[in-house]
C-alpha cells in the first residue's frame, strides 16, 4: 500500500467489454486477467452494452485515481475529450481497433482474414457467396466485408448486393440473415457469417428449411469460440487467438503505466482458416 500511495498507482485495471455474453469477448477476458494476475494488477470488468456514456463513465476511475490505465474492448475512444488540463492516461485499443493510431493497439488482418475465407469457398467451385454482416457501425464488418469483396473481384466474381445482410454479431441475426438468403429466387450456395454465433444461428434455419450443411450449402463463421468445433457438422471458421488479445493488451497497458518503452505500439496477432465439415465443393445441378 505504501508503494502504491508513493507512486500514485492502484494496482486495477479498467477492461471496457461491449457485451461479455459474446463467447470470443469471455476468452479475451480469460487472457486479460491471467496476465494481469501475474504482474500483480487486478481487473476491474465493465460490460458497457457499446454505450458511450458508460464507458466514460468507468475510463475516468483513472482520473479519480481509482485506477491505473485503461483496455478498451471497442472501436470508441473515452478520452476522446479529456478532462481540461489532463494528460491522456494510458489506453490500449484491442480487437475492435480505432485506425487513428492515437493509441496503442491489438488486432487483427480482418480484411486478409475475410479474404482467405472467401477464398476458400471460391476455390470449392462456389460463386453465389452470401455474406451476413457484422453492426454497420464497426470496423471489423468494414474489413471483413473489403476482404470478401476482395476475394470476388480477384475471382472476377460480380458483387451481388442481394447476397449481403446486415447482422449484429448475434445468434438472431445469423437465423434471420440466413431466413432472407433461403428466400432469394437464386440462393446461395455458400453462406459467410462474419462471426461463428451468427454462423449457428444461420445453421439452425437452414436445417429449418429442410437443407443441408454442406450438401446443399456451404456454411462458415469467424473466431473459432470453443462452439464451432462441436456443431453439427463441425464449422469451418477462422481462428484467431482470443486470449492473447487480452494477454497483449494488458502486457502493453501496464509497460505504458510504468513508463517503459513499447517494441511495439500495434501489434497485429496471426489468424488461421481452420477446415472443418461445414464446407464442400458446390453441387452441380
Amino acid at each position: 500500500m505504501a508503494v502504491q500511495f508513493r507512486s500514485r498507482r492502484t494496482g486495477n485495471l479498467v477492461i471496457l467489454v461491449p457485451t461479455i455474453a459474446n463467447s470470443f469477448f469471455a476468452k479475451v477476458i480469460s487472457g486479460a486477467q491471467q496476465a494481469a494476475q501475474l504482474a500483480g494488477y487486478r481487473l476491474l470488468l465493465c460490460d458497457t452494452q457499446g454505450r458511450e456514456a458508460i464507458e466514460r463513465e468507468f475510463a475516468e476511475l483513472v482520473y479519480a485515481h481509482q485506477a491505473d490505465g485503461v483496455i478498451q474492448l471497442r472501436a470508441y475512444d473515452p478520452f476522446a475529450a479529456p478532462f481540461p488540463g489532463a494528460e491522456l492516461p494510458p489506453i490500449v485499443n484491442a480487437c475492435e481497433v480505432i485506425h487513428n493510431g492515437r493509441h496503442p493497439s491489438i488486432s487483427l488482418d480482418n480484411r486478409a482474414a475475410a479474404k482467405a475465407m472467401t477464398e476458400h469457398l471460391i476455390e470449392l467451385g462456389h460463386r453465389r457467396i452470401g455474406l451476413i454482416k457484422g453492426p454497420k457501425s464497426s470496423p471489423l464488418t468494414r474489413d471483413r466485408v473489403a476482404g470478401y469483396q476482395d476475394a470476388l473481384n480477384q475471382a472476377g466474381i460480380e458483387a451481388d448486393p442481394a447476397l449481403v445482410c446486415h447482422g449484429d454479431f448475434s445468434l438472431k441475426a445469423g437465423d434471420d440473415g440466413a431466413a432472407a438468403m433461403l428466400a432469394l429466387p437464386d440462393r446461395p450456395t455458400a453462406l459467410f457469417c462474419e462471426n461463428d454465433e451468427m454462423a449457428i444461428g444461420a445453421l439452425k434455419r437452414i436445417r429449418q428449411s429442410g437443407l443441408r450443411v454442406p450438401e446443399d450449402i456451404s456454411l462458415v463463421g469467424f473466431d473459432d469460440i470453443p462452439f464451432a468445433a462441436y456443431c453439427d457438422p463441425p464449422l469451418t471458421t477462422i481462428s484467431q487467438p482470443a486470449e492473447a488479445f487480452g494477454q497483449r493488451a494488458v502486457e502493453l497497458l501496464i509497460a505504458l503505466i510504468e513508463k517503459k518503452p513499447l517494441a511495439e505500439r500495434h501489434v497485429v496477432l496471426p489468424f488461421e482458416l481452420t477446415l472443418r465439415e461445414s464446407t464442400a465443393r458446390v453441387r452441380q445441378h
